[in-house]
């Protein structure tokens, strides 16, 4: 209730001051050959508005020709500018379903707030400009002023409203508010309103249609460009949750075979690991899935602690792990797993079980299969020759790593190209 009031009140004192002026301070030729560009752009501007949603409120981020408007036609015809664009720009977006719940309060307020702000910005430029004129480029720095005195009006509504809605709580979280205002839109607010205030007053209208091109142009730009920037991330962002396990945040079976395809074709040296927790249903059974799922995390981030950027860790079931050792011989892959071995025996898994702590100890046991791609053997049968050898683990007693050299048949020249 106190929003709807403040937005209609905001609305009611901008309607008495452009009653109170009455005229329009242009000539009406002018006015309705102003106001129908303005009309046209400004529409054409609103599918370029960037829509950002805080809490309750849809803010539009774009930039606003009331200034200059205002500047040229006065409180009432910068009144009757804002009352029919913005619900121009309602209708349109009732039209194409666009539309959030309180649209039509919204577009009170952006009637209500762009009439206020930029009728006291044309007082102020009344009262000023006289002082002004005597500086060199005095008129540009009084625009500039006008402006930030502008965004400093509209961010106080901004920060009333949604001090209403309990979006903005502290003096920290508002004065936050005010310094994300970009000094790169109040000027280039301040430059496009200048210009056209200027190119109105001498009936340059070729020039008020190129400026307002221009600035079509580059804002349509700028929308395409961060949509294709918005798109790429989008598309980066769902690629990786297709090849991440949630559980421990490492690569997923998905990302195994795509690595498998490409360490085929590579002609390197690799370490083939397969590894899984030593009797694991054990943990399950004695405990529940949860604290199960809290070893399986403890393992994965002793993995990765002692793995290399080139290195690829991946969960390729259950409990078990595939790793492709890269940039290593032979034998600093086999000293590697026992070290790991030994880091996974001497750390126990810090977990709770029914409100109590508990430290948990497990063992893993590992399958290593060093070879290189591109020659006889394919990566896949490489994968289950250290399936095999990890199973070889388990069958004589568990908590130990069973390794085989592949390389070792092939010629000196073969081996270490």
């Amino acid at each position: 209730m106190r929003l709807k009031l403040f937005i209609i009140s905001i609305f009611i004192v901008s309607l008495i001051v452009a009653l109170f002026y009455g005229e329009i301070i242009i000539s009406k030729p002018l006015f309705f050959k102003a106001i129908l560009l303005y009309w046209l752009f400004s529409t054409l501007y609103s599918n370029l508005t960037i829509v950002v949603k805080k809490g309750k409120v849809n803010m539009d981020y774009g930039i606003s020709y009331g200034l200059s408007f205002g500047l040229l036609a006065g409180p009432l015809g910068l009144f009757i500018f804002e009352f029919v664009q913005r619900f121009i720009v309602y209708f349109n977006r009732k039209y194409s379903n666009t539309a959030d719940s309180d649209e039509f309060l919204h577009t009170f307020y952006n009637i209500g707030a762009f009439t206020l702000n930029n009728s006291i910005a044309f007082f102020l430029f009344q009262a000023l400009y006289p002082s002004f004129q005597a500086i060199p480029f005095g008129f540009w720095l009084l625009v500039i002023l006008l402006v930030i005195v502008v965004s400093l009006l509209s961010d106080l509504y901004l920060i009333t409203i949604f001090s209403f809605t309990g979006d903005i709580t502290s003096k920290k979280e508002a004065w936050d508010f005010l310094r994300s205002r970009s000094m790169l839109d109040m000027g280039k607010t301040a430059f496009s309103n200048g210009l056209l205030v200027l190119l109105l007053m001498e009936q340059q209208w070729e020039m008020v249609i190129a400026l307002f091109i221009l600035n079509y142009l580059v804002s349509r730009s700028f929308m395409v460009k961060s949509q294709t920037i918005q798109h790429k991330l989008e598309r980066d962002q769902f690629e990786q949750m297709a090849y991440t396990d949630f559980l421990t945040g490492v690569h997923n079976r998905t990302y195994m075979d795509k690595i498998m395809q490409e360490l085929n074709k590579s002609g390197e040296c690799i370490g083939v690991l397969v590894s899984d927790i030593d009797t694991f249903k054990r943990i399950n059974d004695t405990y529940n899935h949860a604290v199960g799922d809290h070893v399986i995390q403890h393992y994965a981030t002793t993995l990765q602690s002692n793995l290399q950027g080139s290195d690829c860790l991946i969960r390729s079931g259950g409990e078990e792990f595939t790793i492709f050792l890269r940039h290593r011989s032979y034998q600093q892959c086999v000293e590697l797993l026992e070290k790991i071995r030994l880091d996974v025996e001497c750390s126990p898994v810090q977990t709770e079980y029914k409100s109590d702590q508990l430290a948990i100890n497990y063992t893993a046991s590992f399958g290593l299969y060093y070879y290189k791609t591109g020659a006889e053997t394919e990566i896949k049968r490489a994968y289950v020759y250290a399936d095999d050898l990890l199973l070889q683990s388990k069958e004589t007693g568990k908590n130990r790593v069973t390794a085989k050299n592949g390389t070792a048949t092939l010629p000196l020249s073969a081996r270490f190209k």
